[in-house]
């Protein structure tokens, strides 16, 4: 069946200005983000790709300019402005498409990745912020039981399986980011340690059977994560650690606050450009102590 046509959005900017109207269209909920430099002059091209049109009013005012909306062919375009990509090394991992198969190099966690119309191909902040804190809870304690709250392709659901050889779950309010997930993890050979469901937070019979878990990544955006703070941290086992991403420097501290309200403590924050990971912990008791 062929992909559905996108929609796609377009802001014509100076190269300094991109990443910031690029994070801030990130927030509308588009399949893609792509930022586009001029080699010999100081102008930038922001276009983002969505399922449905967006509101070009809206955009517009983000941007700070006219933001043009058009609609595309029946052309799968995400894959090809993805399929160029260079491989991302973050922490312990190499994710890389089909086209640098030959590419990886020693000593490293491979996970093979395509480019579609899931979220998660290594290259935005978010994800790569989110394989390095996963290689670095590596270096502190084994995992038993993770959740990839909002798997998206599935990569950190991945990366943990590879990283623990233990049972993963994974949960996405997408149906097609869970065949995503499952493919994914077939192609990496982790299909007996991958478990993914649709599902909106939690709400799923097979993520309760589970909880609590000792690890949760959950790489989605602000507003969700605020929401589901009481789902999340009650899913948690004293101890537990928790990794945040999708969240905006700016977005930190309002993020944090629903977090701290539920008895988490915060370990250490790591940042790319205008995003962030928050990395927190369960106490292990109720005097607080981790």
């Amino acid at each position: 069946m062929p992909a559905p046509p996108l929609w796609k959005a377009t802001a014509h900017l100076a190269k300094a200005e991109a990443p910031d109207i690029a994070a801030a269209f990130e927030l509308t909920g588009p399949q893609a983000v792509l930022i586009s430099e001029e080699p010999f002059s100081d102008n930038a091209t922001v276009e983002a790709l969505y399922a449905q049109m967006p509101d070009g009013d809206l955009l517009s005012k983000l941007a700070g300019r006219e933001v043009f909306v058009a609609l595309l062919p029946d052309t799968d375009w995400i894959r090809l402005s993805q399929e160029g990509l260079p491989p991302v090394r973050a922490g312990r991992f190499f994710v890389f498409g089909a086209h640098d198969a030959g590419a990886v190099p020693p000593g490293v966690i491979p996970i093979r990745i395509e480019a579609g119309m899931a979220f998660g191909t290594g290259h935005h902040e978010t994800t790569a912020l989110c394989l390095a804190a996963l290689s670095d809870l590596a270096r502190r304690r084994r995992f038993e039981n993770v959740l990839d709250l909002g798997c998206g392709t599935g990569l950190l659901a991945i990366g943990a399986a590879k990283l623990w050889r233990k049972r993963v779950s994974a949960c996405d309010i997408d149906p097609v980011a869970v065949d995503v997930t499952r493919e994914n993890a077939r192609a990496n050979g982790e299909a007996p340690r991958v478990s993914a469901v649709v599902a909106d937070g939690l709400a799923h019979p097979a993520l309760g059977h589970r909880a609590p878990y000792d690890l949760i990544v959950a790489n989605i955006l602000a507003q969700p994560l605020t929401r589901l703070a009481p789902s999340v941290a009650s899913a948690l086992a004293p101890g537990a650690w928790l990794i945040l991403s999708g969240i905006l420097r700016w977005q930190e501290n309002a993020v944090l606050g629903f977090y701290r309200a539920q008895g988490l403590i915060l370990r250490r924050t790591l940042r790319e450009n205008a995003w962030s990971a928050l990395l927190l912990q369960k106490p292990s008791s109720s005097s607080g102590r981790a």
